[in-house]
């Protein structure tokens, strides 16, 4: 990798001391969202934090993303946390580099494909109407949500990738909070804590480990006595990894990617889902027009892929919710070369942070910007946003690759859930948000349930 040349004016971004590199780490561990948004408040758009050992370089600029992610991005693999997490995760798409990345997503780009992700609508419309159903079930009693969102998610992630039913697994949702807990922990120990000290998180951990890759054997076994070709990414990556000259290294290499699958394409979306329901209950006038706009474009029937459409102002509510809540919270990159970022340097093998929260707080691009306000997103309003202002699937080479089916199925969801029913919080619900691999609802959301006026 060759260094970038270092412009005249180039300086080193201000932050705290290094004495205060202790103190730093401490507060990143209590509070990931508080430290980031303190660092950017009192020091600007670029900030050098001491954290431990390590120095974070902190860029919060548009221009600094699209130079970080997409124009210098062959400058910079996987930076902290994921890199520490692929003790958690393996080398799936999520934290795979290199050639391997680029094999990874060779093999499962073309199940995302618009084409099919338009044929993929009903299996996505027919799973919202079973949410509708179970939710209308509790008739007012106290549920949380979250459980459902995530069987929900789980539900069309196996249907329309997959080919699978994962409702049998009801162990999944509980394995990927010990994953997580576990990446999280990589992150905040910067990978310090020998995997074999039976700390209690790591024996969960391990657990959690085992029950993924039975649930992976299960489905592959389960695929492999069905005779035929298919186009989903189950068999995709089957016949890519059978292809490994050692079996073991294709049977790793298979749970690595389903694991990283089931985790990303079920847990960011729940998430959205989550603070939509969140934010709809803080705002009623907001659900009241999803629930009319439904009603027009829909009647009684259940959406089609040419609805989303009409659909625009629901769209508009999930782009809102995600500038607020974006499920990838953090996109940590680590330098190869030195380089120049906004005219400040950036060591060669410093760990740097582009963080989507932040960035959609930044005052410069969003006015009054902690208010939930969907009007925001009106195409008449967008066009002059720089496009890396928002990026709640991050950027470059590495965007994230089930985009559409996510927006297709929050969407449908939520334009579903509005026509029908109300959710309401229990009072007294303390609603705030944890920063693992996804922005979740700490603690979950729970909620009462009364049909629609």
């Amino acid at each position: 990798m060759t260094a970038v040349r270092q412009g005249p004016a180039a300086r080193t971004p201000p932050g705290p001391p290094r004495s205060q590199a202790v103190r730093q780490l401490v507060i990143m561990t209590r509070d990931r969202l508080g430290m980031l948004g303190g660092a950017v408040a009192r020091y600007g758009d670029a900030v050098r934090v001491p954290a431990g050992h390590k120095q974070l370089y902190i860029f919060n600029h548009p221009d600094h993303a699209k130079h970080v992610l997409a124009d210098n991005a062959v400058n910079y693999r996987k930076g902290i946390g994921l890199v520490h997490a692929k003790r958690a995760l393996g080398d799936g798409l999520l934290t795979s580099e290199g050639e391997l990345w680029r094999k990874q997503r060779k093999v499962i780009q073309p199940a995302f494909q618009s084409r099919r992700i338009a044929a993929q609508a009903g299996v996505v419309a027919r799973e919202a109407a079973a949410l509708v159903e179970r939710l209308r079930g509790y008739g007012g009693s106290q549920l949380d949500v979250t459980t459902e969102l995530t069987r929900l998610t789980l539900g069309v992630l196996g249907r329309s990738l997959l080919d699978a039913d994962l409702s049998g697994f009801d162990s999944i949702g509980h394995s990927f909070e010990a994953v997580q807990d576990q990446a999280m922990f990589e992150l905040e120990t910067l990978g310090g804590v020998p995997s074999w000290i039976p700390l209690r998180r790591q024996l969960r951990f391990r657990r959690a480990r085992r029950d993924l890759q039975h649930i992976v054997d299960t489905l592959v076994a389960d695929r492999r006595s069905v005779p035929g070709e298919s186009d989903d990414v189950l068999y995709r990556l089957i016949q890519s990894t059978d292809a490994e000259s050692d079996p073991r290294v294709g049977r790793q290499r298979l749970r690595d990617e389903m694991v990283t699958l089931l985790l990303a394409g079920h847990e960011t979306t729940a998430s959205t889902l989550g603070w939509t329901l969140h934010l709809l209950h803080l705002h009623p006038e907001v659900r009241d027009r999803v629930r009319d706009e439904a009603r027009r474009v829909l009647g009684d029937r259940l959406p089609e892929y040419g609805d989303l459409h009409g659909l625009g102002y629901t769209t508009m509510v999930v782009q809102e919710v995600m500038r607020l809540y974006p499920p990838v919270w953090l996109l940590p990159r680590q330098a190869y070369a030195a380089d120049e970022v906004g005219g400040y340097t950036v060591p060669a093998g410093a760990d740097v942070l582009i963080s989507p929260y932040l960035m959609h707080r930044h005052p410069r691009y969003w006015t009054d910007p902690d208010r939930f306000d969907p009007d925001r997103f009106d195409p008449a309003v967008t066009v002059d946003r720089p496009r890396y202002a928002y990026i709640p699937f991050g950027a470059g080479p590495r965007f994230c690759v089930g985009n559409s089916l996510g927006m297709l199925e929050a969407v449908f969801v939520v334009a579903l859930l509005c026509r029908e029913l109300v959710l309401t919080e229990v009072p007294g619900a303390r609603v705030r948000p944890q920063p693992m691999l996804s922005l979740r609802l700490h603690g979950g959301l729970p909620m009462t349930v009364r049909p629609a006026d």
